[in-house]
C-alpha cells in the first residue's frame, strides 16, 4: 500500500504499540493480560508495518525469522515447565526462588519466563501466518497482473 497517511501513522503507532504490548506482558501474571494478549499487540504492530510499508519492511523490522522467534519462546515455556517438574514434581508449577527481606518474592520466576514464551510464540506464529499472507497475496496479484491467474 502506498499511503502517506497510513505511512505517517504508522511511525508514531508502532512504538506506542509495541511499548503497550511489553506493558500488558508485564502485568500478566498478576492481572488480566499477559503473553497471549501481548504478543497479539505485538504482532499486530508488525502488521501495520506491512500494511504501511511492505512485508519485506515488517520483515526486517521484526530482525528474526518469525519461525525462529515462536521457537525461543517454546523453549522458554518448555523451560519454565520443566523447572517445576524437576524442582518440586509438578509440571509448569510456579517457582519463585527470590524473596526480598520482607518474605515476599521479586517477580522473578517461572511464571513470568513462560508469559515470556507464549508472548513470542504468539508473535512468532502470527507475524509468520501474516506474512505468508500477505506475500501470498502479492503474488496472485502480481500473476492476475500478467494473464496467468485463472
Amino acid at each position: 500500500m502506498n499511503s502517506l497517511i497510513l505511512t505517517t501513522a504508522a511511525r508514531f503507532l508502532v512504538p506506542a504499540i509495541l511499548a503497550f504490548s511489553v506493558v500488558v506482558l508485564l502485568r500478566g501474571h498478576n492481572a488480566p493480560g499477559g503473553g497471549f494478549i501481548g504478543g497479539l499487540l505485538a504482532a499486530s504492530a508488525f502488521a501495520l508495518i506491512a500494511k504501511a510499508r511492505g512485508t519485506a519492511a515488517a520483515r526486517r523490522a521484526l530482525r528474526a525469522r518469525p519461525l525462529s522467534i515462536a521457537a525461543v519462546g517454546l523453549g522458554a515455556a518448555l523451560a519454565s515447565g520443566l523447572w517445576g517438574g524437576l524442582a518440586r514434581g509438578t509440571f509448569l508449577r510456579g517457582m519463585w526462588p527470590l524473596y526480598d527481606a520482607t518474605g515476599s518474592h521479586l517477580p522473578l520466576g517461572s511464571v513470568p519466563l513462560f508469559d515470556l514464551g507464549v508472548y513470542l510464540v504468539v508473535l512468532g506464529a502470527v507475524s509468520g501466518i501474516l506474512f505468508a499472507l500477505d506475500e501470498a497475496l502479492a503474488d496472485d496479484a502480481r500473476g492476475a497482473g500478467h494473464g496467468e491467474g485463472g
